[in-house]
C-alpha cells in the first residue's frame, strides 16, 4: 500500500465515522413517535415535526456546503458540522418539551446536512479520477445501513431504555469521529476568502428545497396531492427553485450553485439517473415495510428486518462495482445494477398472501445487490471530466438532486398505493393504517391488499427502468494512452 493509499483510507474512516450517525438519525426516531408524544405530552401532529424538522434542516443546509468549503476549507467545515451535530444530539437528549426537542433537532439536522456532502468532497478530491467509484462506495455505506439499522436500533432503545438514548448514543460515536478528524485530516490548504455568499440565491434555493421536500413528504404521509401542505410546499418550492435557476444563470461564477455543470454530459446523465433511480429505491424502502405491516400484519421490528437484505446485498456488491467502474467506466456496472434491481422488483410484484418471508427477503436481497452496483458508479460518473475546482459545486448539486428525487419517489409511490387501497377498500381514505383496521372485516382482504401492493411495485419497477436510458448515455471511460517500453525499437526498413 502506498502512502497515498494509506492517507485515503484514513480519510475514508474519518468520513464513515462522522456520517453514519447522521444518516441513521433520519430513520432511528421513526419508531419513537408514540413514546415521544406520551412523555412530552404532545399531539401526534406536533411530534411529527421532530422528524420533519430534522429533514428540512438537512435539506436547507446542503446548498450552503459548496460555498462554505470554498470559503473556510473542507477540514474546518467538517469539524464545525460535526460539532453542531454532537451539540444538537446532546441538547435533544436533554429536551424538556416538544418545541425544545424540535428546535434542537433543527440544530442537529443543520450540522448533519453538511457532513455527508463535505465528506464526499474530501474523498473526491483525495481520490482523483482513477479511484473515484471506490471511494463513493465508502460514502454510500451509511445510506445503506440507515433504512435497515435505524428502525431496529430505535425499537431496541425505546423498548429497553429511554427515548433520550436515541440522541445520547450519537455523542460518543461522533466524539471519536471528531478526535479522529482532528488527528488525521490535513490542514486546509485551499481557501478562497474572497468568495462571497450569494445571499439572494440562498434565500431562494434553501427555502425552496425545504418547501419542496416538505410538500412531497406531506403527500407521502397520506395528505394526498390535493392537500394544502402538498400544494403550498411542492408548488411553492418548485417556483422558488425555478427562480434560483434563472438567478444562477445570470450570476454565473458567483452563484451559490453553478448550474452550468449541467452542460457536462457525464454530470447531467449521472445525476439525472441518480434522481430517477433514488425515487424508485427510496420508494421501495417505504413500500416493503408497509407490505409487511399492512398486508401481512407483521410487527414493526419484523418490517424493519424485512429490509435488512437490501442493505446487506448492497454492501456485498459496492466494493466490486467501485473497482469495475474505476477500471471500465460507470456505464455498464450501473446499467447491470438497474437490470438486477428490475429482476428483484419484478419478483416482489408476484408476492401473494401465502408467500413465505424467506422468498420475499430473497427478492429484497436481489434488489440490494443491484443497488450496490448503481450508487457508487453514478456518483463517480458525476465527477468525470470536471476540474478539481468544480468538485464542491458538483457535490452540492448531486446531493440536492438525490434528496429531491428520494422525496419525490417516496411521495409518488405512497400516493399510488393509497389510490389502489382506496379502490380495493371503498369508504376508506386509502391510508394504510385505516385500511389495516378495516381489512379485518373483509373476507378477501389479504388478496386485495396483495394486489394493491403488487400494482404499486410495478410503478416502482417502471420508475427504476427510466434510469436505464439515462445511464446508457454516459460517456465511455477514457483510457490512458499506453506508453511503449523504451527498449522497443521500430523495425528498420531496408
Amino acid at each position: 500500500m502506498t502512502a497515498d493509499d494509506a492517507r485515503l483510507r484514513r480519510l475514508a474512516i474519518v468520513v464513515l465515522l462522522g456520517a453514519i450517525m447522521t444518516v441513521l438519525d433520519s430513520t432511528i426516531v421513526t419508531v419513537a413517535v408514540t413514546a415521544l408524544g406520551t412523555d412530552l405530552d404532545a399531539s401526534l401532529s406536533t411530534v411529527q415535526w421532530v422528524l420533519t424538522g430534522y429533514t428540512l434542516a438537512l435539506s436547507m443546509a446542503i446548498p450552503l456546503t459548496g460555498w462554505a468549503v470554498r470559503r473556510f476549507g473542507q477540514r474546518t467545515m467538517w469539524l464545525v458540522s460535526l460539532a453542531l451535530f454532537i451539540g444538537g444530539s446532546l441538547l435533544c437528549g436533554l429536551a424538556w418539551s416538544a418545541p425544545a426537542l424540535i428546535g434542537f433537532r433543527v440544530v442537529q439536522g443543520f450540522g448533519g446536512g453538511m457532513l455527508m456532502p463535505v465528506g464526499q468532497m474530501m474523498l473526491a478530491r483525495a481520490a482523483g479520477p482513477d479511484r473515484m467509484a471506490r471511494v463513493m462506495a465508502v460514502v454510500s455505506v451509511p445510506a445503506m445501513l440507515a433504512p435497515v439499522l435505524g428502525p431496529v436500533a430505535g425499537g431496541l432503545i425505546v423498548g429497553h431504555l429511554s427515548w433520550r438514548w436515541m440522541f445520547y448514543v450519537n455523542v460518543p460515536v461522533c466524539a471519536v469521529a471528531l478526535a479522529a478528524a482532528l488527528r488525521m485530516l490535513p490542514r486546509d490548504a485551499e481557501r478562497d476568502r474572497s468568495v462571497r455568499l450569494d445571499a439572494p440565491g440562498l434565500a431562494l434555493v434553501s427555502p425552496g428545497l425545504a418547501a419542496l421536500v416538505y410538500g412531497l413528504s406531506e403527500a407521502g404521509e397520506g395528505a394526498g396531492l390535493s392537500s394544502a401542505g402538498f400544494l403550498v410546499g411542492a408548488v411553492g418550492g418548485a417556483v422558488l427553485i425555478a427562480a434560483f435557476v434563472v438567478h444562477a444563470v445570470r450570476k454565473g461564477d458567483d452563484a451559490l450553485i453553478d448550474v452550468r455543470l449541467l452542460r457536462a454530459r457525464s454530470f447531467t446523465a449521472a445525476t439525472g439517473a441518480l434522481f430517477v433511480y433514488s425515487g424508485a429505491a427510496f420508494g421501495l424502502t417505504v413500500l416493503i415495510p408497509l407490505l409487511s405491516q399492512v398486508a401481512r400484519q407483521e410487527t414493526a421490528t419484523q418490517a424493519g428486518l424485512l429490509l435488512a437484505p437490501f442493505g446487506l446485498g448492497a454492501m456485498v456488491t459496492m466494493p466490486l462495482a467501485g473497482r469495475l467502474a474505476d477500471r471500465y467506466g460507470a456505464r455498464w456496472p450501473s446499467a447491470g445494477g438497474v437490470l438486477v434491481v428490475l429482476v428483484g422488483t419484478f419478483a416482489l410484484t408476484t408476492v401473494e398472501p401465502g408467500t413465505g418471508r424467506p422468498l420475499i427477503m430473497a427478492a429484497v436481497l436481489v434488489v440490494g445487490l443491484g443497488h450496490g452496483a448503481i450508487a457508487p458508479a453514478l456518483m463517480a460518473a458525476a465527477y468525470q471530466g470536471l476540474p478539481r475546482t468544480s468538485v464542491p459545486a458538483a457535490t452540492t448539486a448531486a446531493n440536492i438532486l438525490v434528496r429531491v428525487g428520494s422525496a419525490f419517489g417516496m411521495a409518488a409511490l405512497t400516493v399510488i398505493l393509497q389510490v389502489y387501497l382506496r379502490a380495493a377498500f371503498p369508504g376508506t381514505s386509502g391510508k394504510p393504517e385505516e385500511v389495516a383496521a378495516q381489512a379485518s372485516r373483509v373476507p378477501d382482504a389479504p388478496a386485495l391488499l396483495s394486489e394493491a401492493f403488487s400494482r404499486s411495485l410495478w410503478w416502482a419497477l417502471a420508475i427504476a427502468a427510466v434510469a436505464l436510458p439515462l445511464i446508457l448515455t454516459l460517456p465511455r471511460k477514457k483510457r490512458a494512452p499506453q506508453v511503449k517500453d523504451a527498449s522497443e525499437k521500430a523495425p528498420v526498413r531496408k
